[in-house]
């Protein structure tokens, strides 16, 4: 398997309260083309909130785009998001296989 060096990917990771929602944004962004690939995950958040701890079920959508597409996906993100203040940041990809960064790259162009 042959590794890219670096790439320009990331993942945007955000959390909504219900798999409806999820699935809903994700459905929407990955035919907006501005994601290549949504995953869903349940977990359970332990977050403080206006002074008070919370614990809550949660799921937390991973978003595979570039990070040119960045500011596009938080635009639709805040514009769709049920949240006052939704969970929205973006990790790095340093290494992925050249044909996955591809595939990403190829359907995330503007």
């Amino acid at each position: 398997m042959t590794a890219a060096a670096s790439t320009d990917l990331i993942a945007i990771v955000t959390t909504l309260a219900t798999r409806d929602d999820a699935r809903r944004m994700a459905r929407e962004l990955v035919g907006q083309g501005i994601v290549a690939c949504a995953q869903l995950s349940d977990i359970e958040s332990i977050y403080r909130w206006r002074g008070d701890v919370q614990q809550e079920p949660e799921v937390r959508l991973l978003l595979k785009t570039t990070a040119s597409r960045y500011g596009d996906v938080e635009a639709a993100i805040r514009a769709l998001h049920p949240y006052d203040l939704p969970a929205l940041f973006a990790l790095p990809v340093s290494d992925a296989s050249a044909d996955y960064a591809d595939w990403v790259r190829g359907n995330t162009r503007p």
